[in-house]
């Protein structure tokens, strides 16, 4: 894993988001982009130029966050980009070849109900950019136990589960599959291909009606340092995802780094 990107927000979890990333960034070796990307709507027949005035102001505003914390190193780019926020952000990370995006779970929301705030769940529900969603206040320790849960093992697309096998390989940590049987499965399914077996330690198969209830049954016997999951279309977050709000009391697992991959096929 060589590039890695945090969008910074204006949360009091900003400074010890930012350290978490900086301490996994120098795991890896790996450079370290620190965005903010803003979008201007101004009325018409104004003759002040906004773009400018905000582009300095975000980039004092990054440049003071990284000031704050200990970069140990690692080399940390702070940039801003103007434009809408998804296809800004899938822009950037093509244009830099971003290998992971680290998120905060909210970045502005007040509410303590909430686990993945408006703005962090548009980049999971809406992007296929690997994710790496760290709870608030969580300190940066090496993964030692992965649990990763899917529906289906079968894995088309050329190097989706990259981010997973780095992290593994880095951490050498154990990863536990959770395979889940549902009423709709086929048994090619449950066939593991050379990628993926040389990545899992042990296998676990579930008979549940979805990704999502097998992960809560399973979650405590795991007790992994990180959850990996897969997006699909009507996939693990599926209930979760019928606004980009996500609830801690629909996703129990908000005490660990969550690891989205995009889709297998």
């Amino acid at each position: 894993m060589k590039t890695i990107l945090v969008p910074v927000g204006s949360s009091k979890n900003a400074k010890s988001h930012l350290q978490y990333a900086v301490d996994f960034a120098k795991a890896f070796n790996a450079k370290l982009y620190v965005v903010q990307i803003y979008n201007v709507y101004t009325k018409a027949g104004t003759m002040i130029k906004i773009d400018p005035i905000i582009e300095k102001e975000s980039m004092n505003f990054l440049d003071g966050h990284v000031a704050s914390i200990d970069t140990k190193g690692v080399e940390v780019i702070t940039k801003t980009f103007k434009g809408k926020l998804i296809n800004t952000l899938e822009k950037v990370c093509y244009a830099l070849e971003v290998d992971l995006i680290i998120l905060e779970p909210r970045t502005n929301s007040i509410k303590d109900e909430v686990y993945l705030g408006k703005t962090s769940g548009k980049i999971v529900k809406q992007t296929q950019i690997p994710a790496l969603i760290v709870p608030e206040g969580y300190v940066y320790k090496p993964i030692e136990k992965i649990l990763l849960a899917i529906k289906s093992a079968i894995v088309k697309k050329e190097g989706v589960l990259y981010p997973l096998s780095s992290i593994k390989n880095k951490f050498k940590a154990a990863v536990n599959l959770l395979l889940v049987r549902t009423a709709y499965h086929v048994e090619e399914d449950f066939v593991l291909n050379d990628e993926l077996k040389a990545i899992v330690s042990e296998t676990t198969i579930a008979e549940r009606p979805t990704t999502f209830q097998a992960v809560l049954e399973h979650y405590k016997s795991n007790n992994p340092d990180l959850l990996c999951v897969v997006r699909r279309k009507r996939g693990f977050f599926k209930k979760l995802w019928e606004n980009n709000v996500i609830l801690k009391k629909d996703f129990h697992s908000n005490k660990i780094p969550v690891l989205i991959l995009s889709g297998l096929k």
